[in-house]
């Protein structure tokens, strides 16, 4: 399917902005170019472009407020007052930081919702034995754990086999050994569905562990770019990795002694 191409609008007309980074690339899982987003007087996206190659997997960190969020929710179609102009190829799914499940409704029904698909309940059952939730399926959102909400969560995300999937800090609120077994299962299912993959965290070590890319992004534009090229899994007190956290760190405003 090809990417859906669109002029985002403000507030007032519509208004359609190519920064000097040139034209849309229809060829990527999704292209923005000069993005602005602004609260009251405040800017949050100045004039910013990015490409996402399909099947490319992008951390993108930042301090607090730097507009993240807002980014992901532009490119999820979620915030119409944005201007510039922005392409995603469809489908785009989410997980955001919470696992927003349907309190009412047991984990398939929850995985199954909205799915148009000519057997939503089988296709919902594989997606949540794909993220080892097959005894779960029947459960009450509230009874599962934290881990098993977010499992949860990806599945709804994944079952509709998206080309570009938009993660919102899904895995801050989990413990650290949990954290891990979910880093695990995010890059075996990308491995397996191979879409492209925003992933929106404030952990540095996190955005090293799985991207291929790591985006710094301040004062509402894409501000550093470092590419991890280790392969994975990848051990945090590599040499290279060391260096590259160092750097990322440095970009943050947060300078870190060599020996942390």
């Amino acid at each position: 399917m090809a990417p859906r191409l669109r002029s985002v609008k403000g507030n007032s007309s519509e208004r359609t902005l190519v920064s000097a980074a040139g034209p849309l690339n229809p060829a990527m899982a999704a292209s923005v170019r000069g993005l602005s987003r602004t609260f009251g007087d405040r800017t949050v996206l100045d004039n910013l472009d990015l490409d996402i190659a399909p099947g490319e997997f992008i951390a993108l960190i930042g301090r607090s407020g730097s507009g993240k969020s807002t980014l992901l929710r532009a490119l999820a179609g979620l915030d119409r007052e944005v201007t510039g102009q922005l392409s995603a190829a469809s489908p785009v799914s989410v997980a955001f930081q919470e696992p927003r499940l349907v309190p009412w409704k047991k984990v398939l029904a929850n995985v199954a919702l909205g799915l148009r698909v000519s057997n939503p309940e089988e296709a919902a059952r594989t997606a949540l034995d794909e993220v080892g939730l097959t005894e779960r399926a029947g459960a009450w959102p509230l009874t599962l754990s934290g881990g098993e909400a977010q499992r949860a969560s990806l599945a709804r995300a994944l079952v509709r086999e998206p080309r570009l999937l938009l993660l919102d800090e899904p895995f801050s609120a989990l413990d650290a050994l949990t954290r891990i077994t979910m880093h695990r299962l995010v890059l075996r299912l990308w491995a397996r569905h191979q879409p492209a993959v925003l992933l929106v965290t404030h952990d540095v070590d996190e955005a090293l562990a799985l991207a291929d890319r790591v985006l710094v992004l301040g004062q509402g534009r894409i501000e550093h770019s470092s590419r991890v090229t280790l392969p994975r899994p990848r051990v945090r007190d590599h040499p290279e990795l060391v260096a590259l956290r160092l750097r990322l760190l440095t970009e943050l405003g947060v300078p870190a002694r060599e020996t942390d």
